[in-house]
């Protein structure tokens, strides 16, 4: 038995067309090619919100795509490049340009690397340091400063060697 439900399904799959590469590629949405230019330049300079490692132009998230279409609207309005960056800065801040300007403000997505790689190196030292202080502080016997003598003779006295079920 079938549902209707189940046919409604049948009946939407049946009039899609079949996925190829065409279909999920993005397709310009305008018949200017200088405006898609334009429209590809500026989403060039815009980081995807959502992915963060992406510009827009390179991004298939939902929040990049509404972005390309409103920079296209924008361009359509007569704004300039200049205005646009400006108009998305002043809404989501300056982590929206792929390259933040160096200011007070952004100072930390710009030196924050190297700080935090400055810091692993200092700890790094540090450690080294301190397991330096800690082995030259240990003291030898005098029986375990002739085991290793006689280990690094290949010649082991067997006065020297401990049996295995001793500490």
């Amino acid at each position: 038995m079938i549902y209707a439900w189940q046919m409604n399904c049948f009946a939407q799959t049946a009039n899609t067309p079949s996925l190829n590469a065409k279909t999920l590629s993005a397709q310009p949405l305008s018949d200017n090619p200088a405006l898609e230019t334009q429209v590809n330049t500026i989403s060039n300079e815009l980081r995807c919100l959502v992915c963060q490692n992406q510009t827009i132009a390179d991004s298939n998230a939902d929040l990049a795509i509404d972005l390309k279409n409103q920079i296209r609207l924008l361009l359509t309005q007569g704004r300039t490049q200049a205005e646009i960056l400006d108009y998305m800065v002043q809404r989501y801040g300056d982590f929206v340009l792929y390259k933040p300007p160096l200011k007070a403000s952004t100072w930390f997505l710009w030196l924050g690397p190297f700080i935090i790689l400055l810091l692993a190196f200092f700890l790094l030292w540090w450690q080294i340091q301190a397991r330096k202080k800690l082995i030259s502080a240990q003291q030898f016997s005098a029986v375990d400063l002739a085991r290793a003598q006689a280990l690094l003779n290949n010649s082991a006295p067997n006065n020297l060697v401990r049996p295995k079920d001793q500490p």
